[in-house]
C-alpha cells in the first residue's frame, strides 16, 4: 500500500511514517495543502491522510479537487474538532473517513488499513497464492505453514505480487506502490529485494522473472517436473 501523509505536526508525521514503514507501507510526507494536490497529481496513492488544518491550498479544497476528478486515493481527514456537523462536512466535502484529535495510533493505522482494502475491487485482507499465506492485519507470511521472517519491503513486494494473481508487474510499479518518493529509478533495489525474497520463500519457485518485462508470480505445477507412471 503506497500512502501520502500530510499533515502539519512534524512530529506527528515523523513518528506515524515510522509506524506505517513498519508495516511495510510506502509512506510520502508533506505539510501543506499544495504539496499534497502536487503529489495526488504525480503518485498513485492507495490513501492520502490530510490534516483538516493544512496551510497554503485548504484541506477542504484539497478533498473537493481530488474528489471531483473521480478517481485517485481514499482520503481520511484528521479534525481537531469533535463536533459531529464538522465530521459530516469533511464526508460531505470527499472524505472517505473523518477521525478527530486525540486518537490511537492503533486506530489511525487501522483505518487506513480499512480504506486500502477499498482502493483496490474485492481482495480480502489475507492473501494466498500456492500454499503462500500474507496476512496483512497481523503482518505475517507463511508458506506450507511455515514462518517467513520478511523484512518490511519484501512483504511489500510479495503484496503487490499478490495482488496482480500471476499477471507481469513490472520493476517500475513495484517502486512505485513499495518505495516512497526518494526511490532512484535507477537504483537495484527492486533486483535486490527480490533476489532475498526468492531465498526466502524457497524451493519450489514462485517468482518469475520475464526478461525486458518484469516479475510475475506462478503456479507450483507450472514448475514441477514431470513424474514417470
Amino acid at each position: 500500500m503506497r500512502v501520502l501523509l500530510a499533515a502539519v505536526d512534524r512530529e506527528f508525521v515523523a513518528a506515524t511514517a515510522r509506524t506505517l514503514r513498519r508495516l511495510s507501507m510506502a509512506v510520502d510526507v508533506c505539510h501543506d495543502g499544495a504539496a499534497a494536490l502536487e503529489r495526488i497529481g504525480v503518485h498513485a496513492y492507495d490513501v492520502a491522510v490530510l490534516d483538516s488544518e493544512l496551510p497554503a491550498v485548504p484541506a477542504a479544497e484539497v478533498l473537493r479537487k481530488v474528489a471531483a476528478t473521480g478517481e485517485g486515493p481514499c482520503l481520511l481527514l484528521l479534525t481537531r474538532s469533535q463536533a459531529a456537523e464538522d465530521r459530516v462536512e469533511g464526508l460531505a466535502l470527499g472524505a472517505d473517513d473523518v477521525l478527530s484529535w486525540p486518537f490511537e495510533t492503533m486506530e489511525l493505522v487501522a483505518r487506513i488499513q480499512a480504506l486500502g482494502r477499498r482502493s483496490v475491487p474485492a481482495l480480502p485482507p489475507v492473501r494466498r497464492w500456492q500454499g503462500v499465506v500474507l496476512d496483512l492485519p497481523r503482518h505475517q507470511a507463511s508458506r506450507e505453514g511455515r514462518f517467513l521472517p520478511l523484512s518490511p519491503k519484501e512483504f511489500a513486494v510479495l503484496d503487490v505480487l499478490m495482488r496482480a494473481a500471476g499477471v507481469v508487474v513490472s520493476a517500475e510499479e513495484l517502486l512505485e506502490k513499495a518505495w516512497d518518493e526518494h526511490a532512484d529509478p535507477f537504483t537495484n533495489a527492486v533486483r535486490v529485494t527480490m533476489m532475498t525474497l526468492r531465498r526466502k520463500l524457497g524451493p519450489p519457485a514462485l517468482i518469475e522473472t520475464v526478461p525486458g518485462v518484469g516479475y510475475r508470480l506462478r503456479r507450483v505445477a507450472e514448475t514441477a517436473p514431470a513424474r514417470c507412471g
